[in-house]
């Protein structure tokens, strides 16, 4: 097994303990809330010197209150004109900006005048990018794919560099709700040196910023040596507007954003700003100064950062000229007066770190920090535990189309060499890859803080679904057209004939996928269907389609006829629909490979393959029926039931279905495993949950009295079972695939919830919670960004609300003899709140604002699919012997990231009618890969023809962390090579048919050496690398 380290990095800060020792008390610090009374004096000041950097900025949303193209029309535009129109002409102005989508859209429709002076101010040094990426992404619900992903997207890094003469070198976000190392780690594979982050737990920087620890070098919790540091500055106050940057008192510190100056559109709570006359110079510069005095002396340098701006700020030119020329004004007499001890400057965010480590002697003399900045509040016990689940629905459709995204960019990366030399290889190229950026484009866009959070307006989520929506059938597009010419002898592209028909298509931004219905007909004309595994291993598993007969034969390539299994598809609660069926079999697809299946009906088919259904607690009146060749019958009244197949036994309760205890086969040993809904109640309070806040009344209540008895379906067959709970505000199913073709499916138990929270939930907010027997104690694990696995503990000092984290895809809990993992289709909010409990948030339906800016509740629910799978593994004796379970670092076993990894990227469905051409499978890599490497991203880069790829491609390989410990994988015979070695080498004749690599940073900007075709790559656990490649 790979050595990882399983005690953490060797950081002075660790944020498990600061989170331990903190008592997270509130007290009233003065004019600083949340901090202490500073005081400074002249004295402090002999000998040394302020070194002061003021950095002018504006924050873009790209979307909130208003759509992203509403936005720039109204807002972003002038600011960007105003900006590059005015340090064009002052060289001594300053500026830094972050959002590319907006950048884009402004030099779409800048003049030739204005595209010259940004070029110009960007290369002297006024303007600094910062960051670069699409938006400034959320840091909770995110996955790491699609972080990497809208930080190169377009390839604007790269328009970056050729158009503008710069790679971005520092990281800004501050308004984030909460901070992921996962973003310090991707930044530092990109080359950049400095970050800078803000909204973090109120007491967390108070504690920080005592030990003079706000600026840190943040480490990888795996990483034994240094080399993931990242340094990272946290912005000490309440927020990044004037008021709270310019030092602990906000009163006096809003008497210098100048925006606000009396007859403006914005003012000031207490005392307005005046101008800064020769009269008042004096007394107004000492009396900023003592501000930031103060503010230095919660930092080891004498170098000062000081950001000036705030949301959508310098959109009238009166505002810029006001900030600059009054800050002029203060600079100049500060600088003009050395018994001062100062010197103020206007400058980038680079500039200051470059000063700041100048220095301290550089960065290595920072402390290294590790660990995350999750769950943030602001002020009391205002935690922001309410975004990770709200709007699931739109959470559902990202993970979606990032899946799709992944599936189009590796297919048309490897038909792009295929058929390019045909006749049709230009219109193939030029119709296809602006869909593909443009789908990038728009998952990059719902990466935005305000937009896979669910902390937008109506309209706005609206705009957001449709753009999503609109890149999956795009996505859709690619894919099949690209699969088409990999599966043709002679490729050809007709873009007016569809010739494979996706499984299942969108009809609204607000309704879940409909699925495709496949007409099947006798064996004469034989319905061909294409399965793509987007993944990097042969992939077995069960493939369930919509069917217009209940008798179906399926057959293979090599005409072997495979297992199959009919389910009645409900047209009511006990009424089977007689038109269309659900088909179910089991299927091996290659990696990132596609497998033909052939399909026709046939009506002598055994009635074995056609599952039987009991009900609990039918309707009145019903009795025993056969409707469609389906046997309907009442389940037996007894206290429990069961559904099982070769892994697992799943136990039922006999009275309303829901999941009570699991026996896995293998060691047969019984665990308590219930399965429940509760709801719980925002508080009667002023302050009530909204689309930011969960501010719960208390603990969850059950969904329904223990005396509710649901209708109950049961559905048994040959390839898998399942039970359906029909309660209110959602349909619960519960789903075991059957037999050893199932791979790694049939050592979990599947869970879709069809919530919809539309009635009876106002106020209210649904979860779904496992109780087991597992000793857990206070601990749990759940996942940052998909990437890496992070420690939990539930505290009695912190209130409920607080003890909720992030779960992007999954979380778990363990003890000295069994783990229980939840992973999840979508990311949601969970808890651990009692030993042996995992629970996730699944729809909240707030009825108000909760006063964070959006000015509206969240009401616009829509029915929404969410999909788990939960797993049950033992430790190994080494698990046992080497105490595992108390480990401070945890990995997943390769079983639950092999299943993770088929939650979010299921096995893609397309139809072909009487084609008889495609006959064989498409197998794009040579032969397996090891396990431990997954095949992140294959991107077609631009040519400088911004609307075709050029001949290179971008290889993103990510080396996943391991458990080994844990029985599960000894029961699993994956078709990857499972390796026992540290670092594990490729050979590159192993990744698909190329000419050769070059290694490049994470951004592409940065390329390293060529590799010759015998030499291999050696990967490392925890490790991303990025590689251009040219497919042949």
């Amino acid at each position: 097994c790979p050595v990882l380290s399983y005690s953490g990095s060797k950081s002075d800060v660790n944020m498990i303990n600061v989170y331990e020792h903190l008592p997270f008390d509130d007290p009233d610090g003065g004019v600083w809330k949340q901090g202490w009374e500073l005081l400074t004096s002249d004295q402090e000041w002999s000998g040394r010197k302020l070194n002061v950097f003021i950095v002018p900025h504006s924050h873009n949303d790209p979307g909130w209150i208003k759509t992203v193209e509403k936005y720039f029309l109204e807002q972003t535009q002038h600011i960007l004109n105003n900006v590059v129109d005015a340090l064009s002409v002052d060289p001594t102005k300053k500026f830094i900006w972050a959002e590319m989508s907006y950048l884009s859209m402004w030099w779409d429709g800048a003049s030739p005048d204005r595209k010259q002076k940004l070029k110009t101010i960007v290369k002297n040094g006024q303007l600094e990018i910062v960051t670069g990426g699409w938006v400034m992404n959320d840091e909770a619900n995110t996955h790491y794919f699609a972080m990497i992903d809208q930080l190169i997207e377009g390839d604007w890094m790269e328009w970056l560099k050729h158009t503008l003469g710069v790679t971005p070198r520092s990281g800004w976000a501050i308004d984030p709700f909460g901070h992921t190392p996962t973003m310090a780690y991707i930044l530092k594979l990109m080359n950049f040196d400095n970050m800078l982050i803000q909204r973090v737990h109120y007491s967390v920087k108070k504690y920080l910023a005592k030990e003079k620890s706000l600026e840190f070098r943040w480490r990888q919790t795996w990483d034994q040596s240094s080399h993931t540091d990242m340094t990272c500055h946290m912005m000490p106050f309440y927020s990044y507007d004037v008021p709270h940057t310019c030092g602990p008192d906000p009163k006096i510190c809003c008497q210098f954003d100048f925006a606000r100056l009396p007859g403006g559109k914005y003012n000031c709570w207490k005392v307005p700003p005046v101008a800064i006359t020769d009269s008042n110079v004096e007394v107004k510069a000492k009396t900023l100064l003592d501000q930031y005095r103060k503010k230095s002396k919660l930092f080891k340098s004498d170098t000062l950062l000081v950001i000036l701006g705030d949301d959508f700020r310098y959109s009238a030119m009166k505002e810029l000229s006001d900030q600059y020329t009054n800050y002029a004004r203060i600079i100049s007499y500060i600088n003009s007066h050395p018994q001062l001890n100062a010197h103020m400057q206007f400058g980038t965010l680079s500039e200051y770190f470059d000063a700041m480590k100048n220095e301290i002697g550089g960065a290595t003399n920072l402390p290294a920090l590790s660990g995350d900045f999750f769950t943030y509040a602001d002020r009391e016990d205002h935690y922001w535990s309410g975004y990770y689940t709200s709007r699931p629905y739109h959470k559902m459709q990202e993970r979606v189309l990032e899946s799709h995204l992944r599936g189009a960019e590796l297919l048309f990366a490897l038909a792009l060499p295929k058929v390019k030399w045909s006749q049709d290889g230009e219109s193939f190229s030029r119709e296809l890859y602006p869909l593909l950026v443009q789908a990038r484009r728009n998952l990059g866009l719902f990466q935005h803080h305000d937009g896979i959070t669910g902390t937008a307006k109506d309209h706005v989520v609206v705009d957001y679904g449709n753009k999503l929506m609109q890149s999956v059938m795009d996505s859709k597009k690619i894919m099949s057209f690209s699969a088409h010419i990999l599966l043709s002898e002679m490729p050809s592209y007709d873009p007016k004939t569809t010739v494979l028909n996706f499984d299942e298509v969108f009809q609204g931004q607000n309704q879940p996928p409909q699925p495709t219905v496949i007409k099947l007909e006798s064996e004469q004309r034989p319905v061909k269907v294409v399965l793509y595994n987007s993944l990097d291993y042969d992939r077995t598993g069960v493939v369930r389609l919509i069917v217009t007969s209940p008798s179906v034969v399926v057959m293979t390539e090599n005409r072997n006829v495979i297992p199959s299994q009919t389910n009645p598809i409900w047209s009511d609660q006990v009424e089977p629909r007689t038109d269309r069926f659900e088909l179910v079999f089991l299927s091996t697809v290659p990696a990132i490979g596609l497998a033909v299946y052939t399909m026709w009906e046939d009506n002598s088919v055994e009635d074995s393959t056609h599952a039987t259904v009991h009900f609990i607690n039918p309707p009145a009146g019903f009795g025993k029926r056969t409707r469609s060749k389906f046997q309907l019958d009442v389940e037996p009244m007894k206290d429990e039931f069961n559904i099982m197949n070769d892994q697992l036994v799943a136990y039922f309760s006999g009275k309303n279905g829901m999941l009570r205890a699991v026996t896995t086969v293998r060691d047969n040993m019984k665990t308590k495993l219930a399965l429940d809904f509760a709801m719980y109640s925002s508080r009667q309070a002023k302050d009530k949950s909204g689309a930011y806040l969960f501010l719960p009344s208390g603990p969850a209540e059950p969904h329904t009295p223990d005396t509710y008895r649901p209708l109950v379906r049961i559905i048994r067959g040959p390839v898998m079972s399942s039970v359906h709970v029909l309660l209110p505000n959602v349909l619960h199913k519960v789903s075991l695939y059957t037999g050893t073709g199932a791979g790694t499916q049939s050592l979990g138990l599947h869970v879709t919830n069809d919530v919809d929270v539309r009635t009876g939930a106002d106020n209210k907010e649904l979860a779904m919670r496992l109780t087991s027997g597992i000793s857990s104690g206070d601990k749990f694990f759940s996942d940052l960004n998909g990437f890496q696995i992070q420690p939990r503990t539930t505290y009695s000092k912190l209130p409920l609300q607080a003890n909720f984290y992030p779960m992007p895809t999954m979380a778990f809990i363990q003890d000295d003899k069994s783990r229980l993992t939840l992973m999840t289709a979508q990311p949601l909010g969970a808890a651990s709140l009692k030993s042996g409990e995992l629970e996730v948030i699944l729809d909240r339906r707030l009825m108000q604002d909760d006063n964070r800016g959006v000015g509206q509740g969240v009401k616009d629910n829509v029915p929404t699919p969410e999909n788990f799978v939960i797993m049950l593994e033992r430790w190994t004796a080494t698990g046992v012997k080497e105490n595992k379970a108390k480990a401070q670092l945890a990995y997943s076993s390769m079983v639950v990231h092999q299943s993770s990894l088929e939650l979010l990227h299921p096995v893609r469905a397309m139809s072909a009618s009487h084609s008889s051409y495609m006959n064989v499978d498409y197998r794009s890599l040579p032969q397996p890969l090891p396990c431990e490497v997954h095949v992140l991203n294959l991107r077609a880069l631009q040519s400088r023809d911004a609307t075709l790829p050029s001949e290179d491609s971008a290889l993103l390989l990510h080396t996943v962390g391991r458990e080994c410990a844990l029985d599960a994988d000894k029961y699993f015979h994956p078709t990857c090579l499972m390796h026992g070695v540290e670092r594990l080498a490729i050979a590159q004749s192993t990744l698909f048919k190329n000419m050769g690599l070059q290694k490049t940073s994470l951004s592409l900007q940065h390329d390293g050496e060529r590799l010759n075709q015998e030499s291999g790559i050696s990967v490392s656990p925890m490790e991303i690398q990025a590689y251009k490649i040219k497919l042949t």
